[in-house]
């Protein structure tokens, strides 16, 4: 009886031996064909400009925001072209200013492996800009509510009107199109003037730690036309952040990303970390930075348009 027993044990051992290793040997030729496991998106098209192609084998086609980049193509980047990527995994992102050709494979080299928090940020630029989210917006129903006032300032409503950082870009158009000077005036809660400033053009940074304005935590905008004073917007709230646990959220938070080079790509992924955070006055702030530093780039300039109209910060034309 234990003799029978210990025969069929050894020979269950055997088939599983057998059995394991016909496995390792299909695992074997399966890894072994050619581009096996090299399908996976290694990276993401997020800006470009001019003349950028990818090869794949011996096909070639145009580079498109969006685009998803294996580990096998080839990118050729033409003379004064740009390309911005993101890493599918890591979310790290990575410029190409330089005519030449290269090898998905080798910009890898470097990156991080495996999900990070910047990758959250960049999927979700991503998904606010495609074809369907434009979509979904022209789709929707509601209009933007701003009143009867002449000039319409690119500022959020209540409960979005918080800001992190001391740089707060002020925009604005007119109704009519007039022309300047503006008149900028910030006030207290209770009225009183705080500062004001003059600009020929429709846009001002204010520095909220200038002293005239640095104690206080709420500030009231308005903007006027110098030359027609009935010409006016509507008064705007600037809530500087307060709430000390918020703070050291985004504080932490930024403290994981590597986006410490000035660089138009870097700012564009900052817009959108502070879009996902409901930071609406600093992501105008990153978009305009992106914007200035890669002017020639409309990939940047159509996210920020799309960004203003999907906050309902703009009316459509």
């Amino acid at each position: 009886m234990i003799l029978g027993i210990l025969v069929n044990s050894n020979l269950l051992r055997n088939h599983m031996k057998k059995r394991n290793l016909a496995i390792l040997t299909v695992i074997a030729a399966i890894l072994s064909i050619p581009g096996f496991g090299q399908n996976a998106s290694v990276f993401k098209v997020f800006a470009n400009k001019g003349q950028a192609e990818v090869k794949t084998g011996e096909t070639r086609q145009p580079l498109k925001t969006g685009t998803g980049l294996k580990e096998t193509d080839v990118i050729i980047l033409g003379e004064n072209s740009y390309v911005a990527l993101v890493h599918s995994s890591s979310g790290s992102p990575k410029e190409l200013k330089q005519a030449g050709t290269y090898a998905v494979k080798d910009l890898t080299s470097g990156m991080k492996t495996g999900a990070s928090v910047m990758s959250k940020y960049t999927e979700f630029i991503l998904s606010s800009n495609s074809t369907e989210a434009k979509r979904n917006r022209l789709s929707a129903t509601g209009a933007v509510h701003r009143g009867l006032d002449d000039i319409k300032v690119f500022l959020p409503e209540q409960p979005h009107t918080k800001v992190y950082n001391n740089a707060a870009i002020i925009k604005w158009e007119t109704k009519a199109g007039q022309g300047g000077p503006f008149v900028v005036r910030m006030e207290n809660m209770f009225g009183d003037l705080l500062m004001e400033q003059e600009t020929a053009d429709q846009q001002v940074v204010v520095d909220l730690s200038n002293p005239k304005l640095a104690s206080e935590p709420d500030i009231m905008v308005k903007v006027r036309s110098k030359a027609e004073s009935r010409s006016s917007s509507r008064e705007y709230i600037i809530h500087k952040m307060k709430d000390n646990a918020q703070v050291q959220k985004i504080k932490t938070e930024l403290a994981e990303f590597d986006l410490t080079e000035e660089n138009a790509l870097n700012k564009f992924i900052l817009a959108g970390f502070y879009e996902e955070h409901k930071l609406i006055i600093d992501a105008i702030a990153a978009y305009e930075d992106a914007v200035r530093l890669a002017p020639d780039v409309d990939s940047y300039k159509e996210a920020y348009e799309e960004f203003l109209l999907r906050n309902k910060l703009k009316e459509p034309k």
